[in-house]
């Protein structure tokens, strides 16, 4: 009877590892990749990179679902050298970046961040489109308008 026991516990055991690993998304999948925002991890520093290369040279890739939206150095006007000499470029600005293409609202131009409280009051603003293509991140920066909307 033990020898049973044993056999039943280790079949359930197995049943569930196998119902576990069918259940829980892969890294790759959409389910997995749709609780949070996702920026690529590029090894090169914007400072650096954009230093030595040319103004079509990609620092950040962003996502929204299966959309690809990149960052490149730019000039004074648009990328990351009209956003860093505007606005400022930090970790920081980059995660409010991330969150605002991976979930925010469409603003006519690019995304936009809101914030929890009644009436909502626009935060944060990316532009979308530059001469290089048209989803390059244009510009980003905290917004300071009365834009609200009603609850």
């Amino acid at each position: 009877m033990l020898g049973n026991t044993s056999r039943n516990a280790q079949a359930a055991l197995c049943a569930s590892v196998v119902a576990s690993a069918l259940l829980i998304p892969t890294a790759g999948s959409a389910a997995a990749s749709s609780s949070r925002p996702t920026v690529t991890v590029n090894a090169v520093n914007p400072n650096t990179a954009c230093r030595s290369h040319g103004r079509n040279y990609v620092v950040r890739t962003y996502f929204r679902g299966p959309n690809k939206y990149t960052l490149r150095c730019g000039t004074g006007s648009w990328g990351w050298k009209h956003i860093k000499a505007g606005h400022g470029w930090n970790n920081t600005m980059n995660k409010k970046i991330s969150a605002a293409i991976w979930s925010g609202k469409w603003n006519g131009g690019g995304y936009s961040t809101w914030s929890a409280s009644c009436p909502t009051r626009e935060t944060f603003r990316t532009k979308i489109g530059t001469p290089a293509g048209s989803n390059d991140l244009r510009t980003a920066y905290k917004y300071t308008g009365r834009a609200a909307a009603s609850c």
